[in-house]
Protein backbone atom coordinates (compact mmCIF):
# COMPACT_ATOMS: atom_id res chain seq x y z
CA UNK A 1 0.00 0.00 0.00
CA UNK A 2 1.19 3.38 -0.86
CA UNK A 3 2.26 5.58 2.04
CA UNK A 4 0.20 8.47 0.60
CA UNK A 5 -2.92 6.18 0.50
CA UNK A 6 -2.45 5.40 4.14
CA UNK A 7 -2.64 8.75 5.24
CA UNK A 8 -5.30 9.47 3.54
CA UNK A 9 -6.95 6.84 5.35
CA UNK A 10 -5.98 8.66 8.27
CA UNK A 11 -7.02 11.74 7.45
CA UNK A 12 -10.82 10.38 6.53
CA UNK A 13 -10.82 8.69 9.73
CA UNK A 14 -9.78 12.01 11.41
CA UNK A 15 -12.43 13.61 9.92
CA UNK A 16 -15.35 11.58 9.81
CA UNK A 17 -17.01 13.50 12.46
CA UNK A 18 -16.43 16.52 11.09
CA UNK A 19 -14.21 18.42 12.83
CA UNK A 20 -10.24 18.43 13.26
CA UNK A 21 -8.76 18.76 16.65
CA UNK A 22 -5.54 19.81 17.83
CA UNK A 23 -4.63 16.75 18.92
CA UNK A 24 -5.76 14.85 15.64
CA UNK A 25 -4.10 17.43 13.66
CA UNK A 26 -0.89 16.78 15.62
CA UNK A 27 -0.72 12.82 15.59
CA UNK A 28 -1.85 13.41 11.92
CA UNK A 29 1.76 15.55 11.11
CA UNK A 30 3.49 13.11 13.20
CA UNK A 31 2.15 9.74 11.05
CA UNK A 32 2.83 12.12 8.21
CA UNK A 33 6.92 12.31 8.83
CA UNK A 34 7.38 8.79 10.03
CA UNK A 35 6.06 7.28 7.19
CA UNK A 36 8.12 9.56 4.71
CA UNK A 37 5.89 12.01 3.49
CA UNK A 38 5.56 15.77 3.41
CA UNK A 39 3.50 18.92 3.63
CA UNK A 40 2.11 18.76 0.09
CA UNK A 41 1.59 15.15 0.52
CA UNK A 42 -0.60 16.24 4.04
CA UNK A 43 -1.98 18.90 1.47
CA UNK A 44 -3.10 16.61 -0.95
CA UNK A 45 -4.42 14.08 1.71
CA UNK A 46 -6.80 16.53 3.00
CA UNK A 47 -7.80 17.88 0.25
CA UNK A 48 -9.12 14.29 -0.67
CA UNK A 49 -10.57 13.53 2.98
CA UNK A 50 -12.49 16.20 2.78
CA UNK A 51 -14.05 16.16 -0.96
CA UNK A 52 -16.76 14.34 -2.13
CA UNK A 53 -14.72 11.81 -3.61
CA UNK A 54 -13.07 10.51 -0.46
CA UNK A 55 -13.29 6.74 0.01
CA UNK A 56 -10.76 4.72 2.26
CA UNK A 57 -8.09 2.23 -0.04
CA UNK A 58 -7.35 -0.75 2.51
CA UNK A 59 -4.84 -2.82 2.36
CA UNK A 60 -4.47 -6.66 1.58
CA UNK A 61 -1.38 -7.94 3.03
CA UNK A 62 -2.59 -8.72 6.74
CA UNK A 63 0.67 -6.82 8.45
CA UNK A 64 -0.40 -3.90 6.45
CA UNK A 65 -4.04 -4.59 7.53
CA UNK A 66 -2.92 -4.56 11.35
CA UNK A 67 -1.00 -1.42 11.02
CA UNK A 68 -3.69 0.42 9.55
CA UNK A 69 -6.08 -0.59 11.97
CA UNK A 70 -3.71 0.06 14.70
CA UNK A 71 -3.31 3.86 13.40
CA UNK A 72 -6.86 4.23 12.89
CA UNK A 73 -7.41 3.30 16.73
CA UNK A 74 -5.06 6.37 17.29
CA UNK A 75 -6.32 8.74 15.10
CA UNK A 76 -9.91 7.82 16.77
CA UNK A 77 -8.82 7.64 20.35
CA UNK A 78 -7.18 11.45 19.61
CA UNK A 79 -9.77 13.56 20.31
CA UNK A 80 -10.67 11.86 23.62
CA UNK A 81 -13.70 10.55 22.23
CA UNK A 82 -15.32 7.95 19.66
CA UNK A 83 -18.33 9.01 17.56
CA UNK A 84 -20.21 6.71 16.56
CA UNK A 85 -19.56 7.72 12.80
CA UNK A 86 -15.98 6.50 13.92
CA UNK A 87 -16.66 3.20 14.89
CA UNK A 88 -18.94 2.30 12.10
CA UNK A 89 -16.18 3.70 9.56
CA UNK A 90 -13.20 1.42 11.85
CA UNK A 91 -16.36 -1.79 11.86
CA UNK A 92 -16.47 -1.48 7.84
CA UNK A 93 -12.67 -1.08 7.01
CA UNK A 94 -12.25 -3.96 9.82
CA UNK A 95 -15.02 -6.17 8.05
CA UNK A 96 -13.81 -5.15 4.33
CA UNK A 97 -10.07 -6.40 4.94
CA UNK A 98 -11.74 -9.42 6.51
CA UNK A 99 -9.88 -8.86 10.16
CA UNK A 100 -12.02 -11.09 13.01
CA UNK A 101 -13.32 -9.80 16.12
CA UNK A 102 -11.00 -11.92 18.34
CA UNK A 103 -7.79 -10.38 16.40
CA UNK A 104 -9.27 -6.64 16.84
CA UNK A 105 -10.17 -6.67 20.27
CA UNK A 106 -6.65 -8.18 20.99
CA UNK A 107 -5.34 -5.21 18.90
CA UNK A 108 -7.70 -2.45 20.88
CA UNK A 109 -6.56 -4.14 23.99
CA UNK A 110 -3.03 -3.72 23.33
CA UNK A 111 -2.99 -0.07 22.29
CA UNK A 112 -5.50 1.61 24.70
CA UNK A 113 -5.41 -1.16 27.87
CA UNK A 114 -7.64 -4.20 28.36
CA UNK A 115 -11.68 -3.35 28.38
CA UNK A 116 -12.96 -2.00 31.47
CA UNK A 117 -16.87 -3.06 32.60
CA UNK A 118 -18.42 0.11 33.12
CA UNK A 119 -20.09 0.78 36.62
CA UNK A 120 -23.40 1.27 35.65
CA UNK A 121 -23.48 -2.49 33.94
CA UNK A 122 -22.14 -3.39 37.31
CA UNK A 123 -25.49 -1.97 39.51
CA UNK A 124 -28.12 -3.00 36.94
CA UNK A 125 -26.72 -6.88 36.96
CA UNK A 126 -26.85 -6.60 40.88
CA UNK A 127 -30.43 -4.85 40.96
CA UNK A 128 -31.48 -7.71 38.30
CA UNK A 129 -30.79 -10.48 40.84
Amino acid sequence: MKQLDHLKNLVIMASADGSLTEREIALLVDRCKQLGLGEKDMEKALEFALSSQAVMKLPTEHAEQIAMLSDLVRVMAADGSLSDVEKRLFSLAAAKMEIDRDEIEELIDKLVGPHKVDASEDISESNAK
